[in-house]
């Protein structure tokens, strides 16, 4: 029986275990907590991901490697490689940690990006945001995620505050200055890409969040056919580029028709998660294809879905569970201001059933403004 290894134990690895099971696979979870939420479902080591003795342990007992979140060190999954097949290879977990390798390969392969430039001084803030404009925003070019490590600039006096603010990284994990997007839509597509080089990608998601955390995603996203085709190629751009192995998702803004890259991730994503019961083969399934060089499942949509993601504490699960197309997910993990501890998704075969279940969900949630976005757009045909 095949046993396949997952750096990091978060509510990713935890659903991917979930969806191997069907194949009559084996996990192996390694995280650095002991109570991590994937520990509930499969064995663990519990080490530091530099640690060489627990890394070489958890080689020892799996098939395959892979992760389920980008800030697993790139220099870990390179020593792991050279002990037993990872997937994705450290090279793309590399750039997707980088945001200014990302944003560079963007670039290179012809996807557009915002402007953007490195800052390594305060005086180099200052000549980036006079050549790029305000407003715009001030990163780190690692570690940050859901909001974190960023400083919003909206005019250059706010330089002082923004290099306050993050100016004392610049040495440690660097800084990057990208214009901001006044965006019209959030859209992501979610890409699998097998050994053998075969690329999938599910129908396009639209997102909405609140302060920088995902909050819904619909899908299909309502979109033209050439717009679809443009994010397809992007990440099919990407995904020959970096010879990449399993799922990904490429963040994209739209603005006045056009698509502008956000970030790579370099994983199953949280807008994916719509795929467990709105699609044909689930993100997590496929995943796990793609790494052990199985064929790829169907893409496809299964009707009309929506996720809905709940941060810090679980609401009650009724609302939801009375819905025919309700589905819940429960990650398991203690309440925590920030923290995602689950998700539900909603079904239908059709956009205004879909848009009824999401208005009778919010209401008995009391949660009116996370779905409002998703039923208007739902009513708008978009």
């Amino acid at each position: 029986m095949t046993t396949v290894g997952i750096l990091g134990g978060g509510q990713l690895a935890r659903m991917m275990a979930l969806a191997g099971a069907p194949l009559g696979l084996r996990f192996l979870v390694m995280d650095n907590v002991a109570d991590a939420c994937a520990g509930q479902f499969a064995p663990m080591v519990i080490g530091d991901y530099r640690d060489e003795t627990a890394l070489a342990e958890f080689a020892s007992r799996v098939d395959v490697a892979t992760f389920d979140f980008e800030n697993v060190p790139a220099e870990s999954a390179q020593w792991l490689s050279e002990r037993v097949s990872v997937f994705p290879n450290p090279r793309a977990l590399a750039i997707a940690q980088d945001r200014l390798a990302e944003k560079t390969l963007f670039r290179e392969l012809g996807i557009p990006v915002p402007e953007f430039a490195a800052i390594d001084t305060r005086e180099g803030l200052d000549a980036a945001i006079a050549a790029i404009g305000t407003p715009c925003i001030l990163k780190t070019r690692r570690l940050g995620y859901d909001g974190k490590g960023q400083f919003r600039i909206r005019t250059a006096d706010d330089a002082v505050a923004a290099w306050d603010a993050l100016g004392a990284q610049a040495a440690t994990v660097g800084l990057i200055l990208e214009a901001f997007v006044p965006f019209e839509r959030e859209l992501s597509v979610v890409a699998v890409r097998g050994r053998d080089g075969e690329l999938r990608t599910w129908p396009l998601t639209e997102n909405w969040h609140v302060d920088g955390v995902l909050s819904a995603s619909l899908a299909p996203a309502r979109v033209d056919a050439s717009l679809a085709a443009s994010a397809q190629a992007h990440a099919r751009a990407l995904a020959e580029s970096l010879d990449y192995v399993g799922v990904f998702a490429l963040e994209l803004f739209c603005r006045d028709g056009v698509l502008l890259a956000n970030e790579l991730a370099p994983r199953v994503h949280n807008s994916g998660h719509w795929t467990i019961e709105g699609a044909q083969t689930s993100q997590f399934q496929n995943h796990l294809r793609a790494v052990l060089g199985l064929p790829l499942g169907d893409t496809a949509a299964i009707g009309h879905a929506c996720m809905l993601n709940w941060v810090g504490s679980m609401p009650d699960p009724a609302p939801v569970l009375r819905e025919p197309g309700g589905h819940w997910h429960d990650y398991g993990k203690s309440p925590r201001d920030g923290r995602k501890v689950g998700h539900a998704t909603l079904r239908a075969d059709r956009p205004r059933d879909l848009a009824d279940a999401l208005g009778r969900v919010g209401a008995g949630l009391r949660r009116a403004d996370q779905v409002a976005p998703v039923i208007a757009a739902l009513a708008a045909g978009r």
